[in-house]
């Protein structure tokens, strides 16, 4: 990659040498774009590039919006030839080729664009950040989501799993990536350097994550996992400074305690179902005595979810919930309703139900005092649940749960269900 990296560097270079600095700088950005996106030389083109990209990161949030505003309005479809490719598979419609026509005519110019932006060195980090500012702006203005879509289905191509390397983190792995893991956690704070220490050098403690060639020191995702005899029923036990090691090869299960996507940049492009099921494969190997695989996870919208009304839950179980915290019974059974039943668009409401369900996992148990940190009380007075992952029932979970929109659920689980 090194090597790559230095040949397009001087590419760049020359394609720098060969523009006329104050042109360039002075251009109007949709200028620099247009040029950009019709170009054709390699030199120019990677010199373009990143003085484009300098442009955009150089701006304040509001004439960035209108930058994005730009790029939606200039560069969409060429209307002129997808006009011409559907009157002509019209004429033929039995014709593949021109049906293909149809769909590489109805291309924005946009994806071109920015697949051109992504050529300079650490380009591709750069856009990342800048659909960062995308999603940013696409909350004030919706006429971005077809710029944003734009973004996502080039990401879903460009960090496709088969480019994807999957690494374990542990003492020797380089500073700089270990600072990255403590900025980036988001389920459970690291505590400055000790406490990474604990959950990365412990023999029952493994940590894992993807990283992409063209960000090669920035992990993408990662999961946190506890080698343990039994299944964890709070979180307090698994982070606590003074607790006693269990012997690794002594363990049953592995408890996935977080898991963090890093990059906001790279919101809907799925990688975390490729992370786990390729760590339970990495630690089937390494430990053969592990039976059980396993989620110790929040629940972050269950406080929400009461605050604005809870619709599944009978009036006596809102009355039983008004209570300050509410009392543990009627947590588990509110909780267990919120995560089996409350629904948003035919999945679950709850996000990481929603990814762990959808991934094939069982709602295997609820915790009601499991969280005792500020952040668990606030979203969910503390109440945390078990996703099972049963190696037999993944892909017949999964596929229940895409086709019919069946949730998995254990005994005990269906036991705090409320019969209809």
């Amino acid at each position: 990659m090194s090597v790559v990296s230095d040949l397009l560097e001087r590419v760049s270079e020359i394609g720098n040498a060969l523009l006329p600095g104050a042109a360039t700088r002075d251009a109007p950005l949709e200028d620099l774009c247009e040029r950009l996106a019709s170009g054709r030389g390699e030199a120019t083109g990677l010199a373009l590039a990143g003085r484009v990209l300098d442009r955009l990161e150089a701006m304040d949030d509001a004439a960035r919006v209108e930058a994005f505003a730009m790029l939606a309005e200039r560069f969409g479809p060429n209307r002129a030839r997808l006009e011409a490719a559907v009157e002509a598979w019209r004429a033929a419609p039995d014709d593949d080729a021109l049906a293909r026509a149809v769909h590489f005519s109805s291309e924005p110019r946009s994806q071109e664009l920015v697949r051109r932006l992504n050529s300079p060195p650490g380009a591709t980090a750069r856009l990342v950040r800048l659909r960062a500012a995308l999603l940013r702006a696409l909350r004030e203005n919706s006429r971005l989501e077809g710029l944003d879509r734009d973004f996502r289905h080039l990401f879903g191509s460009w960090f496709n799993r088969g480019f994807l390397r999957i690494q374990r983190i542990d003492w020797s792995t380089p500073a700089e990536v270990l600072e990255k893991i403590i900025s980036y956690e988001a389920v459970h704070e690291i505590r400055g350097w000790e406490e990474l220490r604990r959950r990365v050098a412990a023999p029952d403690r493994r940590l894992y994550a993807f990283f992409h060639p063209a960000m090669p020191g920035d992990p993408l995702i990662f999961v946190q996992v506890a080698l343990t005899a039994d299944i964890p029923g709070a979180i307090g036990p698994v982070l606590a400074e003074d607790r006693a090691p269990h012997p690794a090869e002594q363990a049953r299960v592995a408890a996935f305690y977080s898991i963090t996507n890093c990059h906001e940049g790279l919101r809907g492009v799925s990688f975390g179902a490729f992370l786990i099921k390729q760590v339970v494969e990495e630690l089937s190997r390494e430990l053969p005595r592990l039976r059980t695989f396993v989620t110790l996870s929040p629940i972050p919208g269950l406080r929400a979810w009461l605050a604005g009304g809870a619709p599944e839950l009978s009036d006596e179980a809102r009355a039983t919930m008004a209570a300050e915290p509410p009392p543990p019974d009627a947590l588990a059974r509110a909780a267990a309703v919120y995560l089996a039943e409350a629904k948003s668009r035919g999945g679950p409401l709850d996000p990481v139900a929603r990814f762990h369900l959808g991934n094939g996992a069982v709602l295997h148990r609820v915790n009601p005092e499991a969280d005792a940190s500020e952040r668990g009380m606030a979203a969910s007075w503390g109440c945390m649940v078990n996703y099972l992952y049963d190696l037999d029932a993944i892909e017949r979970n999964h596929e229940a749960f895409a086709g019919e929109g069946a949730i998995a659920t254990a005994p005990a689980v269906r036991r705090l269900l409320p019969r209809r």
